[in-house]
């Protein structure tokens, strides 16, 4: 049995790990509004950014000159995966839905024979990954430096993207990402960005006419670039917000646990306590009779 002075320092030292998940998870809840917002106001362009490309590329006559990041290659022998996770630990099972959802993706690929490459964006991710798939790991980002989830840091890695698919270091990219539903809820995801994939976006194609100008050809050139870089922010920022929400969560079942074990402990004192004085008691008592 533990003596009091054990349990007097494991109750000091669990009080203070519960002010430490009580203050994280004030910080997450006040950061999470923000994070929703910027994720609920990015849905709809992406949304609309992806249905103007479907109606551009519905208007081409010419399906061979389309652009390569439209079409594809032709081909579905390299697989490029890139996984979005976070920088921060102590955020739940948010990073972990994620890897789960990407190494089934994984395995899928490798057993149909496909070489598999990945890019790891977030170094949780990357520390995951790395024990068994860290000969498929070939580009590391780490955003540890940026305060907020913005653009630029999705176009970085939309740039280093392109940049691989005009070398022919791939045929399809996929990128793996949690969706914001509520404070409990994340949804783990796998968007194909490279060729587009009009099935998983055709919901989203209507039937309105636009005219274009210049060409359907030269407009896609240009959007096509800009489009991934999009779906890549907007991947951001639902992580962004899917990591606060599992954060705030996951502080606050801690901090619930922590309040349950200083209970268990402060009747384990007590009566450790009783314990002893009670046989103070009785030895004090002992020596009197023999007297």
């Amino acid at each position: 049995m533990a003596s009091l002075d054990d349990l007097k320092k494991r109750i000091t030292s669990v009080k203070s790990t519960q002010k430490i998940t009580k203050a994280m998870k004030m910080v997450a809840a006040a950061k999470l509004k923000r994070a929703q917002d910027n994720a609920e106001k990015g849905r709809p362009y992406s949304k609309k950014m992806s249905n103007i490309i479907l109606n551009l590329s519905g208007s081409i006559s010419d399906k061979d000159s389309s652009p390569k990041l439209l079409s594809g290659t032709g081909k579905e022998n390299i697989h490029l995966c890139v996984v979005i996770t976070s920088d921060r630990g102590l955020c739940g099972g948010f990073n972990a839905n994620i890897i789960k959802k990407a190494k089934s993706y994984f395995s899928k690929i490798i057993n149909e024979g496909k070489e598999l490459k990945i890019i790891t964006v977030g170094s949780k991710g990357n520390d995951q990954l790395k024990r068994a798939f860290g000969d498929k790991i070939i580009e590391n980002i780490s955003f540890k430096n940026s305060k907020n989830t913005n653009y630029f840091d999705a176009e970085k890695v939309g740039k280093i993207i392109i940049e691989k698919f005009e070398k022919d270091e791939f045929d399809i990219c996929t990128i793996f990402y949690n969706q914001f539903k509520n404070v409990i809820t994340q949804i783990p995801q796998a968007q194909q960005i490279i060729p587009l994939n009009t099935e998983d976006n055709g919901e989203n194609k209507t039937e309105d006419s636009y005219e274009f100008e210049p060409d359907e050809d030269e407009i896609l050139s240009n959007l096509l670039p800009k489009n991934i870089s999009t779906q890549i922010f907007k991947a951001m920022l639902e992580n962004s917000a899917s990591e606060q929400g599992a954060r705030m969560s996951a502080m606050d079942n801690a901090t619930r646990n922590a309040g349950e074990m200083v209970d268990k402990l402060t009747i384990e004192y007590n009566r450790s306590r009783q314990a002893a004085i009670t046989k103070e008691l009785i030895e004090i008592i002992s020596g009197a009779e023999s007297l």
